[in-house]
């Protein structure tokens, strides 16, 4: 969070995160998905993420790269429709709403 904090006081237009839930205890994921959350409403984020429950709660569109090539390009709801790639991928199925986690 401090590495974030410290980035965002240039004011950039681009925030890039790798892999910023990685080591986390669950309680602070939820609080930098909040904090997520709020810098997204005013500054570009670029987030690369494995934990894919954490990525989509704040996430408009989807990459999913395998072995170097990108198997899936497009927004969440998209990617929620996609029973293949959800399941060989992500390992999550749709409900309704807009994510299509449990």
């Amino acid at each position: 969070m401090l590495a974030i904090a410290r980035a965002l006081v240039s004011n950039p237009t681009l925030l890039i995160l790798d892999e910023p839930s990685e080591g986390l205890a669950p309680i602070i994921v939820q609080e930098l998905s909040r904090m997520i959350k709020k810098i997204k409403n005013e500054t570009t984020i670029l987030l690369s993420e494995q934990n894919a429950r954490f990525a989509m709660e704040f996430s408009d569109r989807a990459y999913i790269i395998d072995r170097g090539n990108c198997v899936y390009e497009g927004s969440i709801d998209q990617l929620c429709q996609q029973e293949e790639i959800r399941d060989r991928y992500l390992g999550v199925y749709t409900k309704a709403g807009r994510t299509c986690l449990t």
